[in-house]
């Protein structure tokens, strides 16, 4: 049987990947599923959506059975680039992603919807027979990813999370020289931050909602907000109403790159400061300004974003930086350092890998992160790979739930001004009501919130 890896592209453009990752020690082109078309579905046709898709069809046989989008505009672009990305792929169009489920059995669905519908949607991917690629972060509050978990665990579904720097290439052998060969000696404290300025800070008007957008549906679960333009891309992160800030969004890839490289679980306790400082001239209602401690047993790890000024250092604005005894370890999507303490020990310096060579359709996509493309390719082949072993992939369900709701516990930390410590056994915050009480949001009828013992 054809091995569904080779199915795009010849035995030698494979190669050329896996010489490129083989020469760091990453090579893992294994057959999966047993079978030579693997039925997908993307829920979400934007930006990321398309991205995480042409991604799967690059290193992946598949058959793209269905798109699902609330903007039509979107659903039709999608279509339309598909017929190039996987010409055979004659997929079915879909509005409701409810709608889609109940029609197909698929083997993958990947979802690249914004934050505020992880969790019904893959829940409900997973209750109709398919294993799930969720993008980042899983929930929006801490019960809907215990609910996810625990849909998984239920009906024995592979959650692959888009928490891609586990996968990517130079980070991965920066680990396995530095972390994992103890060349730090005893870690004691880590920084990590995001001085990017994502932070939308516009005053549109409230205007018509267009024929070719479904704005009620887009909205969900979440408050309805008045109609101000199309929340695509940018606009919908700067609302809490969709998400959890530059936290939720950007601490939670760098929290559980750390996590994952030092093996650590849930944060002791975690507190956390900030508030929009600077940037009030606009609609947003996402913190311009953060600091959160989450607390290790004699490990702080330390999380500063700002939406404003200048990143603390150049190289390294959306970064985390792991302090050993004998140095530290920078890292980034686009590189990392070793800076040893000793003034006659050698730095070591890795680039991000790019795979133009393997992959030359990547230099020609419109709005690619062109640098986090290898990354995402490796995601997926862990997630296909652990689909066909039964094993857990890099970015299970379980951890990534620790880095997600671990982000939201700082926003409530912040909203509070108190530290908090969560019982993952209980599911609560001990003697703090007020605060358990935050680890669900309300829904919006008729959306029914997702309860662990219920899904």
């Amino acid at each position: 049987m054809k091995n569904p890896l080779h199915g795009r592209r010849t035995f030698i453009k494979n190669s050329a990947a896996v010489l490129a990752l083989s020469s760091l020690g990453l090579a893992s082109f294994q057959p999966i599923f047993n079978k030579e078309k693997i039925k997908v579905a993307l829920i979400g046709c934007g930006w990321y959506g398309k991205m995480d898709l042409w991604r799967l069809i690059q290193i992946a046989n598949v058959d793209v059975v269905a798109l699902c989008d609330v903007d039509k505009n979107h659903l039709d672009e999608a279509e339309s680039l598909l017929k190039t990305r996987s010409p055979n792929s004659k997929p079915k169009l879909y509005k409701d992603y409810r709608t889609l489920l109940a029609k197909h059995q698929l083997d993958i669905t990947i979802i690249g919807t914004p934050d505020h519908w992880h969790a019904l949607q893959s829940i409900a991917a997973m209750k109709s027979g398919s294993h799930v690629y969720l993008q980042k972060p899983i929930s929006v509050d801490v019960i809907e990813g215990e609910a996810v978990v625990a849909a998984s665990e239920k009906y024995q579904k592979t959650v692959q999370v888009g928490f891609q720097r586990k996968s990517t290439p130079h980070l991965v052998a920066a680990k396995k020289k530095i972390i994992d060969s103890k060349l730090l000696g005893k870690i004691s404290h880590v920084e990590i931050c995001s001085y990017y300025h994502m932070r939308a800070n516009g005053n549109p008007p409230v205007q018509e909602v267009p024929d070719h957008f479904d704005y009620e549906l887009w909205t969900g679960p979440a408050p309805l907000r008045p109609f101000d333009g199309l929340p695509h891309k940018r606009w919908w992160r700067t609302f809490m109403e969709y998400g959890n800030g530059i936290t939720g969004d950007m601490c939670s890839h760098m929290l559980d790159s750390v996590r994952w490289m030092l093996d650590l679980e849930w944060p002791k306790k975690i507190t956390a400061t900030g508030g929009t400082f600077v940037q009030k001239e606009g609609k947003s209602n996402i913190a311009d300004t953060q600091t959160a401690i989450f607390e290790y047993e004699n490990l702080n790890i330390v999380w500063q974003h700002r939406t404003w000024g200048n990143p603390v250092d150049p190289e390294y604005p959306w970064a985390f930086k792991i302090f050993g005894e004998k140095g530290y370890l920078a890292g980034s999507p686009m590189q990392a350092d070793f800076v040893p303490v000793g003034k006659d020990e050698e730095k070591i310096h890795w680039d991000v890998v790019y795979e133009k060579d393997a992959y030359p359709e990547d230099l020609e996509e419109k709005d690619i992160e062109l640098h986090a493309a290898p990354a995402t390719r490796k995601h997926f082949e862990d997630f296909i790979n652990a689909i066909d072993a039964h094993s857990q992939p890099v970015a299970n369900i379980k951890e990534s739930h620790i880095s997600t709701a671990s982000c939201i516990l700082a926003n409530i930390s912040m909203e509070l001004g108190r530290s908090l410590s969560y019982d993952p056994k209980t599911m609560t915050i001990p003697s703090d009501a007020e605060a358990t009480a935050k680890l669900r949001r309300p829904y919006r009828s008729p959306w029914v919130h997702p309860e662990p013992d219920q899904v």
